[in-house]
């Protein structure tokens, strides 16, 4: 059954995906993949000449070898792999990396081993994935009152569990 745009029931299956140019900085880098065909995250993949330790309780900038050149009004958002986190305690140091629109140079993932032991990375191993997202742009505007809410200004649990 079509309805009155002429799409099929599923319009996403027929999208065409955004191209996201990636331009390798360095020639041993590896070209980010997505593990399925319904990933959100294609994985970046560290680009070294030799191995990195990262003891406990420190972090490193680990390079990828690439550089993307992302579609308007989009954002590139580095998230850490959940498996590096639940088996050594690796995650990245500021939570999420944010890769803006007009930012062209190499990919740096920082790492931080909040496990209990040290953690090798080695070239070719994956570890964070990009995601791109819409962008909306916004301008901030200062404002002696803000809307009222149901919530107002409860914040840290003040909903409750």
């Amino acid at each position: 059954m079509k309805s009155n745009d002429g799409c099929n029931r599923n319009c996403e299956e027929n999208a065409m995906p955004m191209q996201t140019k990636i331009k390798f900085a360095n020639p041993m880098a590896t070209m980010p993949i997505f593990a399925t065909e319904k990933s959100a995250g294609a994985d970046l993949v560290a680009c070294l000449d030799s191995k990195v330790t990262i003891y406990p309780g420190t972090r490193a900038l680990i390079q990828t070898g690439v550089a993307v050149a992302l579609p308007k009004d989009s954002v590139g958002l580095v998230f850490g792999r959940s498996g590096l986190a639940r088996k050594n305690g690796i995650c990245l140091a500021n939570g999420v990396g944010v890769i803006d629109e007009d930012y062209r140079g190499e990919i740096g993932v920082v790492l931080y081993n909040a496990g209990g032991y040290p953690f090798v990375v080695e070239n070719g191993m994956r570890i964070a994935q990009l995601v791109v997202m819409p962008r909306f742009p916004v301008q901030l505007v200062k404002a002696d009152q803000l809307d009222e809410t149901e919530r107002g200004e409860g914040g840290f649990g003040s909903t409750g569990r």
